[in-house]
């Protein structure tokens, strides 16, 4: 049943994120709201590839940053990015249908060259704040980003200002 869960959170949220990178137009990709932040296009990769991490989540008791390799391709125009999401988004959801839910309450932890970067906790809790709602952040900050370059905001659970109203 968690597992079902899981997944059923999982598609209806990919679609939404799929709903959102689609907004994204290539004259937007290179705004940023300060120096501190990154630009449209460095965070609609981020958020594809946290697609990428559900193997290493599901699949392995520590998830080594060290040794972790990452290729987001070019994110010089939308459609690459929505296409890495799209190859992430579908190896993500094979991962969850295959997993194992008695390894579910398994320690899980992050790590780089020793150090412990995200403490140990159960792996279905990893789930849910390192993969689910690490992705709705970047989520948020992206309508904001859209926002903030004059573009329109697709409806994520309900219409949004954008949308025609009768």
């Amino acid at each position: 049943m968690i597992k079902q869960a899981l997944l059923g959170e999982f598609l209806h949220e990919a679609e939404n994120t799929r709903k959102l990178l689609k907004a994204i137009p290539d004259s937007a990709l290179n705004w940023k709201p300060s120096e501190k932040n990154w630009t449209t296009g460095q965070l609609a990769s981020h958020i594809a590839e946290v697609y990428n991490w559900y193997e290493s989540t599901f699949n392995q008791d520590v998830f080594d940053m060290g040794t972790y390799q990452y290729d987001k391709g070019d994110i010089s125009k939308a459609e690459n990015i929505v296409a890495k999401f799209e190859e992430n988004v579908a190896k993500a959801q094979k991962v969850i249908e295959n997993s194992d839910e008695n390894a579910y309450f398994n320690e899980w932890k992050m790590e780089m060259n020793g150090n412990v970067l995200f403490p140990p906790m159960p792996k279905v809790q990893v789930v849910r704040v390192f993969l689910y709602n690490h992705l709705y952040h970047h989520r948020g900050e992206l309508v904001v980003y859209l926002r903030s370059t004059g573009n329109k905001v697709p409806g994520l659970y309900g219409p949004t200002a954008d949308d025609n109203r009768s």
